[in-house]
């Protein structure tokens, strides 16, 4: 199927065009945090000429325990992603859980994303085609690749195909994600955008009990792998301590680490890109 693109402000996201950073912080904490982790990446992202999207949740509903940090809610959330986006000049990506949240969301955000765990919930699929916004479609740790192609096709009935597809692993066993590469290249062929998010792919899910545990340490390898599949954009979380981070912190990329990272990442994406494709069948 032909590559199609997926235009969102001045970004142009394609399987065949440089990578998109769609990058930011997992949920959004204190305004000093957030408005850090934001200056942060605009200065990696400026320096280095990679395109860049925000993202943050205002709302975890899936979180492990009752305990945990959930984020400040819709209203205060959306207003701090109105910040950033009004502040940084820049697209800015969240996540929705009920099919009541898409719209007000819609209005502050480039990009809505469907959260995994709820990726075959048609009733919020239809609430979110219908705001028009650009989708992400995080591809459910229970779900093989060749499955999202139901999902894309109830956006395109509900009358939305500005879509992506984003790959965060697959359930391995009880605690465990793997990623599959092969993967990649069966959602390309529905002719998608398709993204990484490589900080999720290297959870631990339920490691801490309580919690999700995680191995930053891989990062750099996963990430780089997964971009030699020629792909759209890159999904990246980070934190100034992220071993206080309220959610994910043991995935996230430690922020003082994230333009030596991308400057490795942006090398890759230009050598996988630049190679011809070697017909092996």
């Amino acid at each position: 199927m032909p590559a199609k693109e997926v235009i969102v402000g001045d970004i142009c996201l394609a399987n065949n065009r440089p990578f998109v950073l769609v990058g930011g912080i997992n949920v959004l904490e204190s305004p000093e945090v957030v408005m850090r982790v934001a200056e942060a990446f605009q200065l990696a992202t400026r320096k280095l000429e990679i395109p860049w999207i925000f993202k943050a949740s205002f709302d975890k509903a899936n979180r492990s325990s009752i305990e945990s940090y959930r984020g400040p809610g819709l209203v205060d959330g959306l207003k701090m992603l109105a910040r950033v986006r009004q502040d940084f000049g820049v697209p800015v990506l969240t996540d929705v859980h009920e099919p009541g949240q898409a719209e007000a969301a819609a209005e502050v955000a480039d990009i809505l994303q469907l959260p995994a765990f709820l990726s075959r919930q048609t009733d919020l699929v239809t609430a979110m085609a219908r705001t028009g916004a650009a989708i992400n479609i995080k591809k459910a740790q229970f779900l093989a690749p060749k499955e999202m192609g139901h999902i894309l096709k109830k956006f395109e009935q509900a009358g939305n195909s500005r879509l992506m597809l984003c790959e965060r692993g697959s359930s391995f066993g009880y605690n465990n994600l793997v990623v599959d590469m092969l993967g990649f290249q069966t959602m390309k062929e529905f002719g998608y955008p398709v993204l990484f998010d490589a900080t999720h792919a290297l959870q631990l899910p339920g490691g801490q009990g309580n919690g999700a545990g995680g191995r930053r340490e891989q990062l750099t390898g996963l990430a780089g792998a997964g971009l030699m599949q020629r792909i759209a954009g890159l999904f990246i979380e980070a934190h100034p301590r992220p071993d206080q981070a309220l959610c994910d912190g043991p995935c996230a990329l430690r922020l003082d680490r994230l333009e030596d990272f991308l400057r490795q990442m942006r090398a890759i994406d230009e050598l996988a890109k630049s190679l011809p494709v070697v017909d092996t069948s």
